[in-house]
């Protein structure tokens, strides 16, 4: 079902409430009471097209406007995506991480090693994560984000300034994006098949639906980078490039 403006807030929620992060992300939070999706996004001065681009993407995966999407500003996009950076390393993973821990601490014998190693994996893993969203927020966006100032509104000389200045170019950040979901992906399978815990079940099943989780908003991150910034932006540069 497609989320609308006009319905409830608090009926999108309960239809899925994994949408509860994604609004978060946006500032939003509970008790909205009866108001509709669009006075909700009004009282908060969000953009509620986008808002709902972004809802509908995350509840229905065949759901991506790809056009729709190059039409907002990338500065939009952009502002979204450090507020996803901030639920990674600041919520999801403390929270997987703590689970993983309270798994390896309630487990014995081969399942405490296999806990133990899956713990080391998933530390890695979150380095790994750490360090790319640093590179990105460092990189990436603020680059993105100059780029679409000046090529919005500078004039020659800002324009010839801009591409001396800088070097990035956004085919090196196609290159190294790896789609760093896949080795959740590796973890995910490594507890499903060498963990038995009979006494910690639901713990597991709760480690494995929160790995899930982050897996596919991760996935759906690296679509919006890959499908609708890096596009957009190397069409702006290469104009720009016209332009100088």
């Amino acid at each position: 079902m497609i989320i609308t403006a006009t319905m409830k807030m608090a009926d999108v929620i309960i239809q899925n409430h994994h949408l509860l992060s994604v609004i978060n992300r946006f500032g939003i939070q509970l008790g909205f009471g009866e108001k509709s999706v669009d006075s909700v996004c009004k009282m908060h001065e969000i953009n509620t097209d986008f808002f709902l681009d972004m809802i509908n993407s995350f509840n229905d995966p065949d759901f991506f406007p790809k056009q729709k999407f190059k039409s907002y500003p990338l500065s939009l996009i952009v502002d979204y995506l450090y507020k996803t950076h901030d639920f990674y390393i600041n919520v999801k993973v403390p929270e997987i991480n703590s689970l993983i821990e309270n798994l390896q601490q309630s487990s014995s014998g081969d399942t405490a090693k296999a806990v133990t190693l899956i713990h080391k994996f998933f530390n890695e893993y979150a380095s790994q994560l750490k360090s790319h969203i640093e590179f990105e927020e460092k990189n990436v966006y603020p680059y993105i984000q100059e780029l679409e100032t000046v090529y919005n509104g500078g004039d020659e000389s800002t324009i010839k300034e801009f591409m001396l200045n800088n070097e990035f170019i956004i085919k090196d950040y196609a290159t190294q994006h790896d789609n760093i979901e896949e080795k959740l992906y590796d973890i995910k399978n490594l507890i499903i098949k060498y963990i038995s815990p009979k006494e910690n079940f639901s713990l597991c099943f709760k480690i494995l639906g929160q790995i899930a989780h982050l897996e596919e908003d991760i996935k759906d991150h690296s679509e919006m980078e890959n499908k609708i910034i890096v596009p957009q932006v190397a069409i702006m540069e290469r104009n720009l490039q016209t332009r100088n």
